[in-house]
């Protein structure tokens, strides 16, 4: 099988129609931020920003922000910033589908502790039905979608529940900043390189799932997420990562010291942590279409100067076999061909 040509530039390979190469080599993606970025008239946002945010809530409810922690650095430093930084008084919130890795949540024990902050673990084999289906249907659907959907529905229904107006996430300056688009990932669903992606988790879950009554009622996109969540209770989901000055190395640095946080020993992308599906969600993802939605978040920020091409293919390296991918997926009763 050949290899796909990558973008000259960015990490994005070329896959029609969604991403295309010119004659110089740089994908339809690059071009398109070349001939927008200088028309762009929304200000990088700066942590005095932040802190209007925070200040129109501070002291008015018991938590002030609820924070989506995984274990790993984003958002546990995320967590740490809200504690330390800001002085709110936070409730985490971590979610195990079933494919958490002790690491992480090794990692969520250790920072809970040493804040002494409010925690809510949330552990549910609900979705393991719809994994599996997706991987048995043979569908093109990106399984960390509906997991994203269903993690932020519970983190809307915390905050209603605990009367928290704003949800904290991890997400960088790589992932997507606007409110419409929130999910795990911050994943922009309606820009070109994840239309498919989108399109087929979507129809997937309208057509899939029908013979399935407990999923009668699962969200279809964030936007539904979000248009429920907003009729029961207003939060705010940000990410301080988008406001503040300091790249990784400094608050990774910060929360090994502070919180005894560790890298985990696998990971994909490399220096970060996912559960293990995750493994098996980027395999699906590059088998059928090339890429993932790392590859994205990792063509942004090179574009933004955060991160330089070399490291980012590095970080990319898929250097896990199916032998390893069907001893995740053997609970659902599955297997990769």
């Amino acid at each position: 099988m050949t290899e796909p040509r990558l973008c000259s530039r960015c990490v994005l390979p070329e896959s029609p129609p969604a991403i295309t190469l010119n004659e110089k080599g740089v994908c339809s993606v690059c071009v398109a931020d070349d001939r927008h970025r200088g028309t762009r008239a929304t200000p990088k946002p700066l942590e005095t920003d932040l802190l209007k945010i925070l200040d129109k809530h501070r002291g008015k409810k018991t938590y002030e922000c609820l924070v989506m922690c995984s274990g790993g650095k984003d958002s546990t430093s995320a967590l740490y910033y809200m504690k330390k930084r800001y002085k709110l008084n936070p409730l985490a919130f971590t979610f195990d589908h079933g494919f958490e890795t002790e690491g992480a949540m090794t990692n969520v024990r250790n920072a809970v502790e040493a804040l002494g902050v409010d925690f809510i673990f949330f552990r549910s084999d609900f979705m393991q039905d719809l994994f599996a289906r997706i991987l048995n249907s043979g569908s093109e659907a990106v399984i960390c979608h509906p997991c994203s959907l269903w993690y932020m529905e519970l983190a809307f229904d915390f905050a209603a529940r605990f009367d928290i107006p704003i949800i904290v996430a991890g997400w960088t300056k790589g992932q997507s900043q606007q409110q419409p688009a929130v999910s795990k990932y911050g994943c922009n669903n309606h820009a070109p390189e994840f239309t498919r992606m989108s399109r087929a988790t979507r129809e997937f879950l309208e057509n899939e799932l029908q013979d399935m009554p407990k999923y009668a009622h699962f969200p279809r996109t964030m936007e539904d997420v979000v248009k429920r969540a907003r009729k029961r209770h207003k939060s705010l989901v940000i990410s301080p990562h988008w406001f503040l000055p300091f790249g990784v190395d400094d608050y990774v640095a910060t929360i090994e010291k502070e919180l005894g946080w560790t890298f985990p020993e696998l990971s994909y992308p490399a220096r970060s942590t996912n559960c293990l599906l995750n493994y098996v969600s980027v395999h699906q993802s590059l088998k059928h279409y090339g890429y993932t939605h790392y590859h994205v978040e990792m063509s942004k920020m090179i574009r933004e100067g955060l991160v330089t091409r070399e490291d980012a293919l590095e970080q990319l390296k898929a250097d896990f076999d199916k032998d390893f991918l069907n001893s995740i997926v053997e609970k659902l009763g599955c297997r990769i061909s």
